[in-house]
């Protein structure tokens, strides 16, 4: 059984639904959380507003969304009963697929579980996938939490994750 599990989220629903499926492998092995976001670079760059934002500005709202997005995650943890604790992760130059797996080495986690957003075509060329890099790269086993085959159509969720118990 897994006992140390690692969970990277954005506030997403398939994120979310990974959290879930986390939570719940950690409550059944008796196991224990680690939540992560990670702030990229490259989201700062693409959200920059040349006409009225400064880069700070824009550093303070990417770091309190990813404050908020990990207190609700955590808020969750401690409801299903499960052990866990959060990190924010910059990753100043990094790729997402490294700074999650550099935290996963430090960690120690045994297993990543990731929510992915299942992009096919032109999608998946311009937005790439920070899931399939984190595969390719770990040697540490990973469970992918896809979204729903309606959802991927229509880019939202009409399923809310349950965790028995919460």
């Amino acid at each position: 059984m897994y006992k140390r599990i690692l969970v990277p989220i954005d506030g997403s629903d398939t994120a979310t639904q990974a959290l879930v499926a986390g939570l719940q492998m950690a409550r059944e092995s008796g196991g224990s959380v680690r939540i992560i976001h990670v702030i990229e670079e490259l989201a700062q760059v693409i959200a920059y507003d040349p006409y009225g934002a400064y880069p700070g500005d824009l550093a303070k709202v990417l770091h309190d969304n990813g404050q908020k997005i990990l207190g609700d995650a955590l808020a969750v943890a401690k409801a299903a009963g499960v052990v866990a604790d959060e990190r924010l992760v910059e990753a100043h130059g990094q790729r997402l697929a490294d700074a999650v797996l550099k935290e996963a080495e430090a960690y120690k986690a045994d297993l990543i579980v990731l929510g992915t957003h299942g992009r096919r075509g032109i999608s998946r060329v311009l937005m790439g996938s920070g899931a399939e890099q984190i595969i390719r790269l770990t040697p540490i086993p990973v469970l992918l939490i896809r979204a729903p085959e309606s959802d991927q159509a229509h880019g939202s969720s009409r399923h809310e994750p349950q965790l028995a118990g919460v």
